[in-house]
């Protein structure tokens, strides 16, 4: 099936979880999509993925909020929480299974861990329940058929990416065992509400993008162009997240960061745009946004400080 970009206006999006306040590696995936927008005349929306309660924690999303303004990164629009999008999940649910592409699935962890095999991209979910649950528990995912045709796009600064998901990822979850939607799900069907041209994200995400791309073939919607970046990593090589410790940013130093952001980028604004403020350091980065610029890799260290 081909799926047509019939968008004429440039719609971009940030989409953070609130599990914890924004830390560099976030700013780089808020800076990055909001300047590949604005440098084209496009709206730049947020999403708040608060899909995982468990996760969730108290007061983050007020605080992402209120950072974002204190950078200057304005927002188009309302922002959607997809915690109150369960209709519209359930929907591409329904018609995935009006397709007999989604079955129930009641395979522990320990059983996929010990049937299947390795990839790149993790354990490959093996069939145990194509054909039948397997007894012992009521409990059950709905996963969704894959084929072994590969999915191919060409990413703007990683160029090329193929995936085998039958062979590379196997049927993957839609909906977990405890009734939450799977982020695959829906992100798909967000990026179609919002009308999303481009998606502008870390390279942590891009083994993910097959498996998007292809429910957004399943499901009939429109197939954005994207653009992975260089994912932050600390002086010990791991990626900054809330799991190893990264320090969240400081709001009443946002052109310090924005900075730091610029040049990891591979944007090198004038030194003394640092004394200018918020303002005229993003009006420079929205009209010198070059992604040639970037390099093209998938993890990149954060220098200095912060």
């Amino acid at each position: 099936m081909n799926n047509i970009q019939c968008q004429s206006v440039y719609r971009g999006r940030f989409a953070p979880s609130p599990t914890g306040p924004l830390h560099f590696g976030s700013m780089v995936a808020a800076v990055g999509s909001y300047l590949d927008a604005k440098s084209q005349g496009g709206q730049w929306l947020l999403r708040m993925e608060d899909l995982d309660p468990p996760r969730v924690v108290a007061g983050a999303a007020d605080n992402i909020l209120r950072t974002l303004e204190a950078f200057g990164l304005g927002w188009d629009g309302e922002t959607m929480w997809q915690s109150r999008r369960g209709k519209a999940y359930q929907a591409a649910l329904d018609e995935l299974r009006r397709q007999s592409l989604v079955y129930p699935c009641n395979c522990s962890r320990r059983e996929i861990s010990d049937s299947s095999l390795g990839s790149p991209s993790g354990l490959v979910y093996p069939g145990l329940c194509r054909h039948g649950l397997r007894g012992g528990r009521n409990e059950h995912a709905l996963r969704v058929l894959t084929h072994d045709e590969p999915v191919i796009f060409v990413d703007r600064l990683q160029g090329e990416i193929s995936q085998h998901i039958e062979r590379e990822v196997g049927d993957f979850v839609l909906r977990r065992a405890d009734d939450l939607v799977a982020y695959q799900l829906a992100v798909v069907v967000d990026d179609g509400e919002q009308q999303i041209t481009d998606v502008v994200r870390g390279a942590d995400i891009l083994d993910s993008t097959p498996r998007q791309i292809y429910l957004q073939q399943l499901l009939g919607l429109p197939l954005p162009n994207y653009l992975h970046l260089p994912v932050a990593l600390n002086e010990a090589g791991e990626k900054l997240s809330k799991q190893t410790l990264a320090a969240p940013v400081d709001a009443n130093r946002p052109v310090e960061t924005l900075m730091q952001v610029l040049l990891f980028l591979g944007q090198h604004p004038p030194p003394d745009l640092a004394i200018e403020g918020v303002e005229r350091m993003l009006t420079w980065a929205v009209t010198h946004w070059d992604v040639n610029n970037i390099q093209r890799c998938r993890m990149l260290e954060k220098q200095g400080g912060g």
